[in-house]
């Protein structure tokens, strides 16, 4: 088990991470979900041994490791950005870290061609990483690392530079082959959808700080906190105050029944969050929230349309299925079903889902 407690890490005068606290047990996948500068890599780096924390404890299996140089430590790392071995072959170096391990020369050859067939190298083996395109080279280093049988792999972003296709290959091996090994995992992506594909556990990342740690499915279906549910939606969740008042939220001249689990909810201030795709722009069966919005741009991909509106609470976007053509400047109604909501105290934690509804 890799277990930190409490770690804390600054440059200079700034905090990359703020008191993270958790426990990533053998044999499991631990994704690190946050956007641009959250501190994932910050963190993988600790985990590593590459960086040294300002404050704090990183146990594995009950040593405090902190301080040991990451040449004696069993880990394997890959990053967005590439690192292979520029006079060695695709097979040189994916076996590379096998050799210095001292791994049986059959063995070797075995772990290689599966590790190059999984990632489509088989006919470039022989090749210099120079000679390979972008996306061949940063599947070279993948392989290397999962054929090191390290006790902790760290995967920063690792399917960003490949293509589409393959990209989504992966995405579904890449589970499969975590679950042949009782190594630790750990992958950061900025994409949602990645971390619900890759299942295990997920921890939220804002600002260099865990927002929250738990099994994939249960940080989607019920985040804690407004940020790690705008966090786990992409496009970010939409959010709109509401005022409570009696049995009802209230905005504008729209009335939504408080939920029959939460009718000892005290009146007050409260956010209402629905996710992109359930914000619709026709009305749903049963009751529903009206807001009146104006459309700014229409993103169109082909298979879905995300319709960005303007509101007098926030920037909304709609996330709709097919090709919708709708005027840049129009004014029209969005409805948020009541099946559909997230609700938020005015500080901001979570106090009903759909899924504590039973909607989901």
């Amino acid at each position: 088990m890799l277990e930190l407690r409490n770690v804390s890490k600054k440059v200079g005068n700034s905090l990359h991470i703020d008191g993270v606290s958790m426990q990533l047990e053998k044999g499991t996948v631990n994704v690190l979900l946050g956007p641009t500068l959250s501190g994932k890599t910050s963190l993988m780096r600790l985990m590593a041994g590459l960086d040294r924390p300002t404050s704090g404890q990183i146990l594995l299996d009950g040593k405090d490791v902190v301080g040991v140089p990451v040449q004696k430590r069993n880990v394997a790392m890959v990053y967005q950005q590439f690192i292979n071995y520029p006079a060695m072959t695709v097979y040189e170096n994916i076996a590379s870290p096998m050799r210095v391990a001292g791994v049986d020369k059959s063995k070797i050859d075995a772990r290689v061609q599966k590790a190059a067939a999984l990632m489509k190298l088989t006919p470039y083996l022989d090749r210099t990483p120079l000679n390979l395109s972008g996306g061949q080279q940063q599947r070279t280093a993948l392989a290397r690392a999962l054929v090191k049988d390290a006790e902790l792999v760290l995967l920063d972003e690792p399917l960003a530079n490949l293509d589409y296709k393959l990209r989504e290959e992966l995405r579904v091996e890449l589970p499969k082959i975590f679950a042949e090994t009782g190594a630790i995992f750990v992958y950061a992506t900025t994409e949602p959808h990645e971390a619900l594909l890759l299942g295990g556990k997920t921890a939220t990342l804002h600002e260099g700080r865990v927002t929250q740690f738990d099994r994939t499915i249960d940080v989607y279906n019920a985040p804690s906190d407004l940020l790690t549910a705008q966090t786990f939606s992409d496009p970010p969740m939409n959010m709109v105050p509401v005022t409570k008042t009696g049995d009802a939220f209230v905005v504008e001249q729209s009335r939504l029944r408080v939920p029959a689990h939460l009718g000892g909810l005290a009146d007050g201030a409260y956010t209402l969050g629905v996710r992109p795709h359930h914000l619709s722009l026709r009305p749903p069966e049963g009751e529903a929230l009206t807001i009146a919005c104006r459309v700014s741009t229409t993103e169109i991909t082909g298979s879905e349309s995300f319709i960005h509106l303007e509101s007098a609470h926030a920037p909304m976007v709609a996330l709709l299925h097919g090709v919708h053509r709708i005027g840049i400047g129009d004014q029209i109604p969005a409805y948020i079903a009541g099946r559909d909501v997230f609700i938020f105290d005015a500080g901001e934690k979570l106090v009903s889902s759909p899924a504590s509804a039973g909607q989901m």
